[in-house]
């Protein structure tokens, strides 16, 4: 079983299509989609339907949560960027539409997957012990176990941070598989990415911060991010890519 492993695609259909069509020269049996896949990119409706076209299993990313189940008329835009972010979420909802909305309402935060060996894949976007908070590069072993608390799975296969990386942690080995559409310019730079924390009563936390958080500067432009998980005699074996792009993905 060869799996082809991506996340945040966020609505760049172009740069997926790109992964895609590399993958499928070198072939793989399933696609794992770890969230985050139509906002707030140009392609929203194409990105879903490239999606169920390749029947990937998808889990819920923020994102996803926020077109399915964000109040607009509780959040107030405090600037001109906050304003065009709201603006772009409501012209998504209207692109993908009332079933595709309710289809991401619907995605389940994590995927659990039986290995050849006896051990288990969990697909999740940000992380076991929190779906929408993920798992960074520059985490130390303490933080990364944190966010692994109790859960049994042997493989996560992650998102969320668009910083790839494959660390083992705990004995629990970590594929974060970076970004398709957001991947940064600088593949181990520093992202500022917005994290999930403590917030006054009243605030509308992740999914409000998502609308107002923008894409840095640098994203999406040179390179998509795809990883191959494979178990091979007993052991697993991990390629990420990184798939060129051209300036109009």
């Amino acid at each position: 079983m060869r799996l082809l492993c991506v996340s945040d695609i966020h609505g760049h259909a172009d740069a997926l299509a790109a992964v895609l069509a590399t993958a499928e020269r070198r072939g793989y049996t399933q696609l794992l989609v770890a969230g985050d896949l139509c906002f707030p990119g140009p392609k929203p409706l194409e990105t879903w339907r490239r999606l169920t076209q390749a029947k990937a299993v998808c889990v819920q990313g923020v994102s996803d949560r926020a077109l399915a189940t964000l109040d607009l008329d509780k959040v107030r835009a405090r600037s001109e960027h906050e304003r065009a972010r709201l603006d772009r979420l409501s012209q998504t909802r209207t692109e993908l539409g009332e079933l595709i909305l309710a289809r991401l309402a619907r995605l389940a935060p994590t995927y659990r997957l039986p290995l050849e060996d006896g051990g288990e894949l969990v697909l999740v976007h940000g992380s076991p012990a929190d779906p929408l908070e993920p798992i960074s590069h520059d985490m130390t072993d303490e933080e990364v176990l944190s966010l692994l608390g109790d859960d049994p799975a042997d493989v996560v296969i992650c998102g969320g941070s668009h910083v790839p990386f494959d660390r083992m942690v705990g004995g629990v080995r970590i594929i974060n598989v970076g970004s398709v559409g957001e991947a940064p310019c600088s593949m181990r730079g520093t992202v500022d990415h917005v994290r999930v924390g403590a917030r006054a009563p009243g605030e509308l936390g992740e999914l409000g911060e998502l609308v107002r958080s923008g894409a840095v500067s640098g994203y999406g432009a040179g390179h998509a991010d795809a990883t191959f998980v494979e178990l091979r005699a007993g052991e697993l074996w991990v390629e990420q890519l990184v798939v060129p792009l051209g300036r109009a993905a």
